[in-house]
């Protein structure tokens, strides 16, 4: 675009700015207040913005709108509407009430409900969310909504973090005032979603059934170059890469989303985008936005944007690093530490609140960033390991340590760093050094949650996190409520809080085999699979938690429990099928196509030297003869793992038949197959190699 960035930042969302434009003085106050305070929306209040949200969309073109909502699939969901109505006189006029703004009317019955709705139940609605703006995508306008079934339950993401982000700014208001900040109205919960991703030229994409069915390979061996060099790592963009940010970029600017940091990831082929900071909900509904756009341009470049977990074995996965704070509604951040952080009382107070929060609830957040695609991810020297612990520094643990045990805090000098080149200034150094391989790191002024797959909605782990820290402000502030000594207290809740809760702090290698060790010392849970973390959701203390405050129903925790594992068997089953069809229509043919082949070309060598050894042809054809026989009889195997899977039982029971005897067939299979594909001619072998795919772009 020849357009400055700030010319035309958000020229396609209907926020602040075109408010102001296309709303009266009055009805533009009305509706930031009800925004600022989460009242219900006055109708004739709703008449008066749908109908300037008409007008402004009409100026674009625009001549569809769609409640934008996000269901249980993790993905986005859109029905769209026109804006055209008949006229008496045949004509056709355009309307958009405030009535077709607040609500909504999708099918219900065939989103997942875990449950919640038989198939013959079909209705449910669309409720809009004024604190998200509306946008206008492909020529609709798109207006962002919770979504609910016809007799109240939740059916999707948005709903509990709304809900999470009104009940964490109520127990941090009950802090605030006892430290005095009776000015501040209203507390929010601020997130910035790092997302990585893979890039792969398209045509050999559409030639790998596993890509196309299940999004990452089922087969491949590792090329003979990897990630060892970690020479992609930042490395100078391709051009084919480079066009695709830079529209990526413009598209994402145009929907008022802030894109700000863009490079190479670790492994070929990976990428990684990074916003700016912004509320909870809105950062929520923009990452939705950003994996849907990623993947359109991608493919106007002659690409596909892999968001799987784990896309490729032996070289890294792909997460999402969710950076959370909490700030009020003047922008004061409430986990800045200061200059001096040891005396900074309201800082410290947070700052327990949330380590408490977090060994507390530990199973919950692992239970928040589960998955049979972040199962591949999470622990692999990659990403963090499955165990939850949380890095806090060395300044702030020893703070705290001091607070603990009694002792004297030694201050510790800014500092900064000689390069030894008299050109060059010297550095400020931070007080802490950055710990990639912690779950939950504290950089800052935020904490850095770094469980997340690359697929995920970012807002089942916020809403976790805010509900959690909630109910230690809540406690908090029951007990500091009752004191008249408030200092005295504070400094006795503080010292006591970390405490209790210090185990859950470790600052080293959290990917050696020793902190397993002594994690499993210190008593921290180490849940390996989504099938071990579960059971934790529908536990008593889960629900008594989300029910305190009524973020989740006892109904709606145990809908959601059944959607996950569900989720879980059948993407394990498509890959298991896509697998078996892929050995059997593919790999298997192949195989024997080589082998004859050789066979055929050794005879003939033969029929003219017979003195020759062909040991090549025969030690080749032996073994791939061998492995014919055992990956034959391994799909065979894995064929039957997969009917007895389908037997009825309890969703977990079946889950767990997948964890433990599927996912092992599968192992079994490709292992096998790939040690044939190192053995045949690449001419011969019928998909895409791991060479091709991870640097073809």
């Amino acid at each position: 675009m020849t357009e400055r960035v700030d010319q035309y930042f958000g020229c396609s969302v209907f926020g602040d700015r075109m408010m102001r434009e296309y709303l009266n003085k009055e009805t533009y106050r009305e509706l930031k207040q009800t925004i600022r305070e989460g009242k219900e929306l006055d109708i004739s209040i709703a008449n008066q913005v749908a109908h300037a949200m008409k007008e402004w969309a009409l100026s674009k073109g625009v001549t569809h709108f769609t409640h934008w909502f996000q269901p249980m699939t993790g993905i986005t969901a859109e029905k769209h509407e026109s804006f055209i109505s008949p006229a008496k006189d045949g004509s056709a006029l355009l309307e958009f009430s405030g009535k077709e703004l607040i609500k909504g009317e999708p099918d219900a019955s065939s989103f997942p409900s875990g449950g919640l709705r038989a198939t013959f139940e079909a209705r449910g609605y669309t409720a809009w969310d004024p604190s998200s703006y509306a946008f206008i995508k492909e020529n609709t306008l798109c207006i962002p909504t919770a979504f609910c079934s016809y007799s109240g339950e939740v059916l999707d993401k948005k709903t509990p973090l709304l809900r999470s982000m009104e009940v964490i700014s109520t127990q941090a208001l009950r802090i605030l005032k006892l430290f005095g900040k009776t000015e501040v109205k209203r507390v929010v919960t601020t997130v910035g979603p790092e997302q990585e991703y893979f890039l792969i030229d398209k045509s050999l994409y559409l030639k790998r059934k596993d890509l196309i069915h299940t999004g990452r390979t089922l087969l491949g061996a590792r090329p003979p170059k990897g990630q060892e060099l970690e020479d992609h790592y930042f490395g100078n963009l391709k051009s084919r890469v480079s066009s695709f940010m830079r529209e990526l970029d413009e598209e994402l600017w145009k929907l008022g989303i802030l894109a700000k940091t863009e490079h190479n990831e670790v492994a070929p082929s990976q990428h990684e985008l990074a916003p700016i900071f912004t509320t909870s909900n809105l950062a929520v509904d923009h990452n939705q936005l950003t994996m849907e756009m990623m993947k359109k341009i991608a493919d106007k470049h002659g690409l596909v944007c892999l968001l799987h977990e784990k896309p490729f074995a032996g070289v890294n996965g792909s997460g999402k690093h969710n950076n959370w704070s909490i700030s009020t509604d003047a922008g004061v951040n409430l986990l800045e530490p200061g200059d001096n952080p040891k005396d900074n009382a309201q800082f410290l107070l947070f700052l327990v609140a949330v380590i408490a929060a977090v060994d507390e609830y530990q199973d919950l957040l692992r239970v928040s960033v589960a998955s049979a695609g972040n199962d591949h991810r999470l622990g692999a020297n990659e990403a963090p390991p499955a165990i939850v612990s949380m890095f806090l520094g060395e300044e702030l643990t020893n703070i705290l340590d001091s607070l603990a045990d009694g002792t004297d805090c030694p201050c510790k000098a800014p500092s900064s760093m000689l390069l030894g080149v008299n050109l060059l200034p010297p550095l400020p150094k931070d007080s802490t050094d950055r710990n990639r391989t912690s779950p939950f790191a504290f950089t800052g002024n935020k904490f850095e949650f770094r469980m997340l797959g690359s697929s995920f909605s970012v807002s089942g782990p916020n809403f976790v996190l805010n509900t959690i820290i909630a109910d230690k402000l809540s406690q908090f502030a029951d007990s500091l409520e009752m004191e008249n000594d408030f200092s005295c207290a504070l400094s006795k809740l503080v010292k006591e809080t970390y405490q209790k809760h210090r185990r859950i702090v470790f600052n080293g290698n959290n990917y050696a085999q020793a902190w397993v060790e002594e994690a499993h010392r210190r008593g921290l849970s180490n849940l390996k699979s989504t099938v071990d973390a579960l059971p934790a959701f529908i536990s008593k203390k889960s629900i008594d938690l989300f029910s305190k405050f009524n973020v989740l129903s006892e109904t709606e925790i145990h809908s959601r429990y059944e959607i996950v594992l569900e989720n879980y068997c059948k993407t394990i089953n498509i890959e298991a099928l896509t697998m078996t069809d892929m050995i059997r229509k593919q790999i298997l043919p192949a195989i024997s196509a080589f082998s004859g082949e050789l066979a055929r070309s050794a005879q003939d060598k033969l029929a003219l030297v017979p003195a020759l050894s062909l040991s090549y042809e025969k030690n080749t054809v032996t073994e791939l003869s061998r492995l014919t026989d055992s990956l034959a009889s391994a799909v065979a195997e894995l064929e039957r793992k997969v009917v007895d899977a389908r037997m009825p039982g309890e969703v977990l029971q079946v889950s767990r038949y997948y964890h433990d005897q599927v996912l092992p067939a599968m192992a079994e299979v490709r292992s096998i197959s790939d040690t044939a594909e190192l053995l045949m001619g690449e001419q011969y072998y019928p998909i895409p190699t791991y060479e091709h795919l991870l640097y073809s772009v």
